[in-house]
């Protein structure tokens, strides 16, 4: 009797030992927790794989889940329970143990390459959960979190995917016009060689490829784009882990001469922004590992670099020593009309937001807005008006443990006040979203009129107009390059040699495009405002997004099923406001710096001009102590006219051909101003 005793206990231990080492002998979960793998050795994940990186595994552990309820269910090993983090990968089956099938997985998607994966699970249904061998045996313990069920959004936009196999240079990361005739064209950058798909006006694209003598510094972290040489074509920025390169743009488009000031800089985001307004654009670059680096413009093309609390003179754009600087975003975060930098921070220091202080300096307001949270880890951030109340709000993006952050900016303009910005994180979609990512982009993918989030896990979290994200799963979907690559008023995408084109979906929108005078020649820096029937939404027109990609330079806006827009009006950054009533939907929009500016008055704060309207001379007559030394015309197009000498304040039109024009005046401080005319 003891023997037969002790036998079964014996056969009760060894069953229970191996309870979760086969699929029908997998371990009963019912509820969320955290639950321990004492070791990968029961038997083999059958195919099909779930996750990636294919087969390599002889050995697995099984669990078998049974909600109660339907669940948004999170799997993951990116706690804190394993520390250091361990290498896992897992399978979820549906199904009996006799025909699995794949239901979801991951491998590689936490840090330390331990596993994340999210999805959705019916109540009653059995989910079988495996574990593999496949990078490690040891134990590990592993996290299953409940979240409520959300019904998914209908898909508001879908994509058609086109394989452009020319589309093959090292980095196929830019995407902007590069020919001056403000549409987007896909610019691939290898060592010697600058390849443009341009964009037909009928569609499809023209390749040219531009032979340069070989970047010292390659787009490895990121690359932006802008005309800072002033010439109506784009130069590029590229940003690396040794320091930056640039590629000046000839007077004709057609050849570009590589530039790598020498510096060494662990480069992370770059931008091109003007950074003392003066009306030509100047470098940023972020530092890893010290305080921030920017070249100031001298006019000609020509830069000087700066450290921020290093060089003399530098203004503070992050000083700290230890660095951790990863993405910059520039935008006017006050509604003051200058433009303000925020800074995503990874490991370390927390974000940072600099205000621009309208004199040439710049004053970190991190703890006054109160963003400046702490752990964190970010790479990069998604800067918009997501509820378009008229200010920029802030979405932090996670690239680790440290979950997104969403703050709403609470913008008081009755008082000189630096209002802190809200964290509503809780409660806005962003809180259940535990995948992780290093780029974060911010656009308005289907037109609806409310500006979306793009990042991890191959999905479009789309705005729902409460400051609520649901995201949508989309096929190998990922950040990329975004523009208008068709010209039909739709954001598409580029991913490698993919273009995810986005099929119309019946909603209305404006595409505006730029053409700076007095301020930097694409606009840069410029807020963007568009009123109709929804209200107000705003864009910032920025050069770099996100953490690598450089995107469009052209302001999409979204409206919906509206039919009609009431006004837009661009505030550049010189001061001059241009405003356009009532144009029509579905177009895209030229702007001319000063264009619009009214023909029935001829005085700014600056300066007056006569006669109105003009025959063979006008003069010009200084409203302050203002000496202007040189003048410029240009017509409605942006195109330079003429260069003019001033004669006793006085410039002589006779040759130009009757019409309306902008005149730009230099003044002996450096600074330009602009006033429309008329010559009849």
């Amino acid at each position: 009797m003891k023997k037969i005793t002790l036998l079964l206990l014996l056969n009760c231990i060894f069953q229970f030992s191996n309870a979760q080492n086969t699929c029908d002998t997998a371990l009963p979960l019912t509820a969320a927790g955290s639950y321990v793998v004492t070791a990968v050795d029961g038997t083999q994940v059958p195919a099909p794989i779930c996750a990636d990186n294919g087969g390599g595994a002889n050995k697995g552990e099984w669990y078998a889940y049974t909600p109660t309820q339907n669940y948004t269910v999170t799997i993951t090993t990116n706690i804190a329970a394993n520390t250091p983090k361990v290498d896992t990968r897992f399978h979820v089956y549906t199904g009996g143990c006799a025909g699995l099938t794949c239901y979801a997985g991951d491998d590689d998607s936490g840090a330390g390459y331990s596993s994340v994966d999210t999805f959705v699970v019916l109540g009653g249904t059995t989910y079988y959960i495996a574990w593999d061998n496949r990078w490690t045996s040891n134990g590990f313990t592993f996290d299953l979190i409940e979240a409520p069920y959300v019904e998914p959004v209908p898909t508001p936009i879908t994509y058609t995917n086109q394989n452009v196999a020319t589309v093959n240079s090292n980095y196929n990361i830019c995407v902007v016009d590069m020919n001056g005739d403000h549409l987007d064209d896909i610019v691939g950058v290898s060592s010697t060689n600058i390849r443009v798909h341009r964009q037909n006006v009928g569609g499809g694209f023209t390749v040219l490829d531009y032979t340069t003598s070989a970047a010292d510094n390659m787009p490895t972290w990121s690359l932006a784009a802008g005309d800072y040489n002033k010439d109506g074509y784009n130069d590029l920025l590229y940003g690396n882990g040794s320091g930056l390169t640039f590629m000046k743009s000839n007077s004709t488009g057609t050849a570009y001469t590589e530039d790598s000031p020498g510096q060494y800089i662990f480069c992370q985001r770059t931008n091109f922004i003007d950074i003392n307004n003066d009306g030509n654009l100047d470098a940023f670059s972020c530092h890893d590992v010290d305080p921030n680096v920017y070249y100031i413009n001298n006019g000609s093309g020509n830069f000087t670099y700066y450290q921020s609390g290093v060089t003399p003179g530098a203004v503070n754009l992050g000083v700290l020593s230890s660095g951790g600087n990863y993405a910059s975003l520039w935008s006017d975060f006050d509604n003051d009309g200058d433009v303000d930098m925020f800074i995503s921070k990874c490991s370390g220091p927390p974000c940072e937001l600099h205000r621009n202080n309208g004199n040439g300096t710049y004053t970190d307001i991190s703890a006054a807005a109160q963003i400046n949270f702490q752990p964190v880890q970010s790479w990069s951030s998604a800067i918009s008006d997501f509820d378009n109340d008229g200010d920029m709000d802030i979405m932090v993006g996670s690239n680790g443990s440290v979950g997104h952050k969403f703050f709403r900016n609470d913008l008081d303009t009755t008082n000189s006040t630096e209002e802190p910005f809200s964290d509503i994180t809780t409660g806005s979609g962003l809180d259940l979203d535990t995948a992780i990512n290093r780029d974060y982009i911010a656009y308005d993918f289907d037109n609806d009129g409310f500006v979306d989030i793009m990042g991890s896990g191959s999905k479009i979290l789309f705005n729902q107009g409460n400051n609520v994200f649901a995201p949508v799963a989309y096929s190998s979907i990922g950040v990329g390059a975004i523009g208008d690559l068709n010209n039909d008023g739709f954001l598409d995408i580029l991913n490698g040699s993919t273009v995810r084109y986005a099929v119309p979906n019946g909603n209305n929108w404006i595409k505006l495009t730029f053409q700076g005078i007095q301020s930097n020649s694409n606009g840069i820096g410029a807020r963007v405002e568009l009123y109709g029937p929804w209200g107000k939404q705003i864009r910032d027109v920025r050069s770099g997004e996100g953490f690598e990609y450089m995107s469009t330079l052209n302001a999409h806006f979204g409206i919906g099923t509206a039919t009609e827009i009431s006004q837009v009006i661009i505030r550049w950054p010189s001061g001059v406001v241009d405003t356009i009533n009532n144009p029509t939907t579905n177009q895209t929009l030229h702007v001319v710096e000063g264009s619009t500016l009214s023909t029935n008055s001829f005085t700014s704060a600056t300066f007056s001009i006569s006669p109105v309207p003009a025959k063979n001379v006008i003069t010009i007559q200084a409203n302050d102590s203002i000496s202007f030394e040189s003048a410029e015309i240009f017509d409605l197009n942006g195109r330079k006219i003429a260069d003019s000498k001033l004669d006793n304040n006085s410039i002589n039109v006779q040759s130009l051909a009757t019409g309306s024009y902008i005149l730009l005046l230099n003044d002996s401080n450096g600074k330009r101003h602009t006033q429309k005319f008329i010559k009849e």
